[in-house]
């Protein structure tokens, strides 16, 4: 892990390999150590870079609400003292926003785009008071919260099959400050709609669904690449698919890479 300066806040990333950049951008409650699996076998061929997203893992928070501009923006400073000025950046779940995000802001430094488990579109009013009620609980109670939140994230046919790895996701969660969470809540409540990104996009995209993601429903986040190029794969299984399925999720990004 290396560490660089942002605005009077530490960020914790790291760069493995060599070759064409990937930028590895992890979801809420996560941190770059939801990687580990995968850094290896994308390093083999390419330099993949993780960071710890404003207010998660070891990277401090900015403020009370972090929008979804403020962790590109972060990202960007971390590529720039990287020297990297193209890469293929690949988000999960509120990474994938971020990523949008940031292929809006700096769209000449984005050479391809994946959404894991990912949506371009932004909350419904629904979702929005879903967020609300998040923030609430979380300030409650924290740990069943944070606790109950992993869970739901799984499919249930892998909540006991993969008990071992959702206890681990779940403390790493728990090292996620209150400030974090709810600063990320605000964030993604206030996201902009990007489906335009999809439809006009200059560079390759794919999005990698769950069939059984309990956050994003599989039939409704299909419909936002009706009429585009995007590169669709469904897995089985839930909203974790980098960790239900791995092997399998690497294999799909390396066939995207190599065909970049």
């Amino acid at each position: 892990m290396a560490q660089l300066h942002y605005k009077n806040i530490t960020i914790d990333y790291t760069s493995t390999g060599k070759g064409s950049a990937v930028v590895l951008l992890h979801g809420f409650l996560e941190n770059q150590t939801m990687w580990h699996h995968l850094v290896p076998v994308l390093a083999a061929k390419y330099r993949v870079i993780t960071i710890d997203l404003l207010g998660h893992g070891n990277t401090s928070c900015l403020g009370y609400v972090h929008t979804m501009e403020d962790q590109a923006d972060m990202v960007h400073h971390v590529l720039h003292e990287l020297k990297i000025r193209k890469s293929v950046l690949i988000g999960h779940s509120m990474g994938g926003y971020i990523a949008l995000a940031f292929a809006e802001c700096y769209p000449d430094n984005v050479k391809g785009l994946v959404l894991l488990n990912s949506t371009s579109r932004a909350d419904s009013d629904e979702r929005k008071q879903n967020r609300d009620r998040a923030i609430a609980a979380v300030k409650q109670n924290y740990t069943a919260f944070v606790r109950m939140s992993i869970a739901n994230l799984f499919s249930e046919d892998n909540r006991e099959k993969l008990a071992d790895v959702i206890e681990q996701v779940k403390l790493e969660a728990l090292k996620t400050p209150v400030q974090g969470i709810v600063a990320a809540l605000e964030g993604m409540k206030i996201r902009n709609d990007r489906e335009v990104l999809l439809h006009f996009g200059p560079y390759p995209i794919a999005l990698i669904l769950g069939k059984k993601d309990s956050v994003l429903p599989y039939e409704e986040n299909c419909t936002q690449i009706e009429n585009t190029r995007v590169a669709l794969t469904t897995f089985p299984d839930g909203h974790m698919s980098h960790l239900e399925n791995e092997k399998e999720v690497g294999q799909t990004l390396l066939s995207f890479l190599k065909s970049i």
